[in-house]
């Protein structure tokens, strides 16, 4: 089985799944700029030299998810089987090289993807898109445990292997985000909407941004948004990785969620004569 390339563009925060404990969805670009979904993987159990990083070359086995209408979705042909690492793209010059791979299908009109999405010949399920305007950045309160029921049976798995392993470092659960963060922004016919981030460096930053603020879950959201609205929407070209998922594909009149950004520096036009 010949391996697939692909550029490490988005790892959404785990989520947890009885049969692998915790799953991370990871998306990124072939080399020709289309995206592929792989999923599932269980990141954080991998061997630390397979713990790939956004925008790494990585090539793996994979294989159309059957489970999963979407075109773009595939998965690992064995999660046991390794993959590799193969390359890193920097932010060299502006992004350049990133932006060779990325950029190279861009949506800005929102009710055209949509309507992409819910079209049975197109289906489409990841998209880079380019917000007209961002108009706020927004965080609410949300459920602070996984559900009890399936952390039960994750838990008792782990004991089990600790007893049968003779392991003294069983495999913890991520601990799961107090806040849901999300995007204002209008696209370029005025179409206004909220979008919530589910990429994992949005709640890695709330986690390091509550440490520094001694537990202050005040202060450590004003941090992940005053990262987001007053940086990366002030100061930089910034784009939105959208996703579905499954569930609401065909359900939901907008489906997309946002599940990582790409922020190169704003180009000064002037600069350039």
């Amino acid at each position: 089985m010949a391996k697939t390339k692909v550029l490490i563009a988005v790892k959404t925060y785990p989520t947890l799944a009885a049969k692998y404990d915790e799953l991370v969805c990871t998306a990124g670009f072939r080399e020709d700029g289309t995206w592929i979904r792989i999923y599932p993987i269980p990141f954080r159990k991998l061997e630390y030299d397979k713990q790939y990083k956004k925008y790494d070359w990585v090539e793996i086995d994979l294989v159309r998810n059957d489970s999963d209408f979407r075109p773009e979705s595939y998965r690992p042909y064995s999660i046991e089987r390794s993959f590799d690492i193969v390359g890193h793209i920097n932010t060299d010059n502006n992004w350049h090289f990133r932006k060779e791979i990325v950029l190279k299908n861009v949506y800005t009109d929102l009710n055209k993807l949509i309507a992409d999405a819910k079209d049975k010949t197109k289906l489409v399920s990841l998209a880079v898109f380019k917000p007209a305007k961002i108009l706020d950045f927004v965080y609410e309160e949300v459920e602070r445990e996984w559900n009890k029921a399936k952390l039960e049976k994750l838990n008792a798995k782990a004991m089990q292997l600790k007893l049968f392993a003779n392991s003294d470092n069983p495999f913890e659960v991520v601990n799961k985000l107090p806040y849901k963060f999300s995007f204002v922004f209008s696209d370029e016919n005025g179409r206004q909407s909220t979008l919530m981030i589910e990429d994992w460096e949005t709640g890695q930053l709330y986690w390091n941004c509550l440490k520094n603020h001694d537990g202050n879950e005040r202060k450590a959201c004003h941090d992940v948004r005053k990262k987001y609205f007053d940086d990366f929407a002030g100061t930089k070209d910034l784009y939105f990785y959208l996703g579905t998922t499954r569930e609401f594909h065909l359900m939901a009149p907008n489906p997309f969620i946002i599940i990582g950004t790409f922020h190169p520096k704003k180009v000064d036009q002037l600069s350039l004569f």
